[in-house]
């Protein structure tokens, strides 16, 4: 059975992290569908798709690894076709694994599949919440996996969200 988790991942933090791991003990393979995929640079969006596909591999280990595939999901501002277009980009997949609102409904009513995804400390742990943390120079690091600190650290984030944010 194969599974498709979608995510901005900006950045890639131990809950997502937890998400994968969770994925994995339900499904054989798991697509993770890098969305916004085409933006960067921006507040929201920081971080660039191969950025963040580093932060993704870096962060887990070899044997899961295997079992994943990534795949970059552009923006369409389409609610309508956006699962159609996803589609159109990543293998058939049995189950959607997601803990957003709108990504349910969207695949609900076309009958897919989904599975919600238990979350780790989200007041605490979100993309927002670290990345403005990063900005503002203060302590992100156990909020993320090694692989992910070690990819910000490298394309020196705070110096960029200080910039954007």
């Amino acid at each position: 059975m194969n599974g498709l988790l979608i995510g901005r991942f900006q950045p890639f933090h131990k809950g997502h992290l937890a998400a994968v791991d969770f994925c994995l003990s339900k499904v054989e393979n798991l697509w993770i569908g890098i969305g916004s995929s085409n933006k960067s640079n921006e507040k929201r969006n920081p971080f660039t798709a191969d950025e963040r596909k580093e932060m993704i591999l870096s962060s887990i280990d070899s044997d899961k690894q295997k079992r994943i595939k990534i795949y970059y999901i552009p923006d369409i501002n389409d609610h309508d076709k956006w699962t159609f277009h996803v589609d159109s980009i990543v293998p058939k997949y049995d189950a959607v694994f997601s803990n957003d609102d709108f990504t349910i409904t969207l695949y609900k009513k076309r009958g897919i599949n989904v599975l919600e995804v238990p979350l780790l400390q989200k007041d605490k742990i979100s993309g927002t919440n670290i990345r403005e943390m990063i900005s503002l120079g203060k302590d992100w690091s156990d909020l993320v996996p090694q692989g992910t600190k070690k990819v910000l650290l490298k394309i020196n984030a705070n110096v960029r969200l200080s910039k954007i944010l």
